[in-house]
């Protein structure tokens, strides 16, 4: 029993360090911060950050539908998405609160490790990128159980992300405080 989870230990790690050295970067660097800028402009932060929870709780729904067959296929997907969407969630709170849509990954980053409370030094550090991973997949990996049982499944995975991108949301809007008003059109 104890050899299977070292190895597991070992791959999550090695996961963990290969996500936060290259796969945040690679996220941050899809994502087209102007269509959030006019997603901001258009909906407002608190549609936005919705829209955004749905689209999580969309992909969490379709990993969790069919039981091991789709989370086996589907988790990464989720993953990526999950992380993705609370990317979009961040950076359209900093945009609302500044005013300015184009933000640099580290200072992006800095404000990610805050709202998981993780320290963030003047300079982005390798351990920080992987404090950073580590959480996300202790978040989603919670879930992973629940997920075998077909159907339920679905709304469990649906409805643990759409609560983690609110409350993720929320985080981020404590952190960063004083948002200005923008005119919904």
């Amino acid at each position: 029993m104890i050899i299977p989870f070292k190895k597991a230990r070992t791959n999550i790690k090695q996961f963990t360090g290969k996500l936060s050295h290259d796969g945040f970067r690679q996220i941050f660097d899809h994502i087209d911060q102007l269509s959030i800028k006019k997603g901001v402009d258009k909906m407002g932060i608190d549609r936005f950050i919705n829209q955004c929870a749905y689209l999580a709780a969309g992909s969490g729904a379709i990993a969790g539908t069919g039981g091991i067959i789709t989370m086996v296929v589907g988790m990464p997907v989720d993953f990526v998405n999950l992380i993705t969407q609370q990317f979009r969630v961040t950076m359209a709170i900093m945009y609302y609160n500044k005013g300015n849509y184009q933000i640099g990954f580290d200072e992006f980053m800095g404000l990610v490790a805050t709202s998981f409370k993780v320290e963030a030094g003047v300079a982005m550090s390798k351990t920080m990128m992987e404090g950073i991973a580590e959480k996300l997949l202790l978040a989603f990996g919670v879930r992973t159980a629940e997920r075998l049982v077909p159907v339920i499944g679905a709304v469990i995975g649906g409805t643990a992300n759409y609560m983690f991108v609110k409350r993720m949301a929320e985080k981020v809007k404590d952190l960063y405080p004083g948002g200005r008003v923008l005119q919904v059109s």
